[in-house]
């Protein structure tokens, strides 16, 4: 059987590398070998892309070659260079040791297993469009819309489910710490794992509050904090044809939800557990898929994607967020949600390959 030549890329520039990691460990216990021809590439902190023999690699191994996505759709794959990348001015000499194509790496699909920014953002996949190769996921413009907290929420609130009172700021708006009822949330608009995210229960700590989540983004939420338990939705699929895992619900015993920044995450969050099955009625349940798919499908999602929702007290479906490459580590709620329906990570990434466009 001809095994289908897979590129797996990991690692990257965010905050979220470490994670990154983990779930590409997961992956890689997981890929059908008899299946899949796996060609591993791990992006380095700093941006350098390194063909590699998988996760637990060293990224920092001057000896890894780096390797580039071809931009010719005829020869679809990761071109691989020998000696360094070396800029020069337009019109110069080209040093002796600057990098020279070594070959292409020929695919038949990506998978991205990358978080954060420059990964699940529509950067990355800006890059798989212009080279012509199929890949796992969500196109450039639903991975942009959300992973932009406000624009997911003005895309679910114009699709008729509840979102929360929210207001943005850039660095150049006047803020009135008066004007809001807390305690309130305060949050980068385009982070993940709750990095930059403080509950601000006081006016006077609204601005230390502002600056902490400026240093993921220029773009930051100001938001009402819903009263409710926090439900997850694993969805996969594309258009019409979607399969969901279990609902889960996160049971908080204080704070909120951050599992990416515990000190070892692996053992369990400081402050939270998971119930798999979620522990609510069937017709409630029902409406959460509801919402839950109504966002996906009017966000233009495909392949997979985690959608966070709040259920109020009164029954009502708030969205949270949606994640367009959610953690499928060891610890990771996505997987655990499709386990619990039957589907294996191994069968989750069969799915994928077979949807990717």
């Amino acid at each position: 059987m001809t095994r289908t030549k897979i590129g797996i890329i990991f690692g990257g520039r965010s905050e979220e590398h470490p994670v990154s990691i983990k779930s590409a460990r997961e992956v890689a216990a997981s890929l059908d070998h008899e299946r899949y021809e796996p060609y591993w590439v791990g992006v380095r902190r700093g941006g350098a892309w390194k063909l590699c023999d998988g996760p637990d690699a060293d990224l920092d191994d001057d000896g890894l070659p780096t390797v580039v996505l071809s931009s010719d759709p005829m020869r679809r794959g990761f071109v691989v260079l020998d000696g360094s990348r070396q800029a020069r001015p337009t019109g110069t000499a080209r040093p002796a040791d600057a990098a020279r194509p070594a070959g292409c790496i020929e695919l038949d699909v990506v998978f991205p297993v990358l978080h954060g920014r420059w990964g699940e953002d529509g950067a990355v996949q800006g890059l798989l469009e212009l080279s012509g190769i199929p890949y796992i996921g969500c196109d450039v413009s639903a991975s942009a819309l959300a992973f932009d907290k406000a624009l997911s929420y003005l895309v679910a609130q114009a699709a008729g489910v509840a979102i929360p009172n929210f207001s943005t700021v850039t660095a150049s708006d006047h803020v009135d710490a008066a004007s809001f009822t807390y305690p309130v949330f305060v949050k980068p608009a385009r982070s993940g794992s709750s990095f930059g995210v403080t509950k601000v229960a006081r006016a006077d700590e609204l601005f230390a509050a502002i600056r902490t989540a400026q240093r993921f983004d220029s773009k930051v939420l100001i938001e009402e904090a819903v009263v409710g338990s926090e439900i997850g939705c694993a969805v996969l699929g594309n258009d019409a044809e979607l399969t969901l895992g279990e609902l889960d619900r996160v049971a908080l015993s204080d704070g909120f939800f951050r599992i990416h920044q515990e000190a070892d995450p692996e053992s369990g969050s400081e402050n939270s557990t998971f119930i798999v099955p979620a522990d609510i009625s069937a017709e409630v349940a029902a409406r959460v898929r509801d919402a839950a798919t109504t966002i996906y499908r009017a966000l233009g999602c495909r392949g997979l994607a985690r959608v966070d929702l709040f259920l109020t007290e009164d029954g009502t479906v708030v969205l949270n967020e949606v994640n367009t490459l959610p953690g499928l580590t060891s610890y990771s709620r996505y997987p655990r949600m499709m386990a619990a329906a039957g589907l294996s990570l191994a069968g989750v990434i069969d799915r994928l390959v077979s949807l990717a466009r």
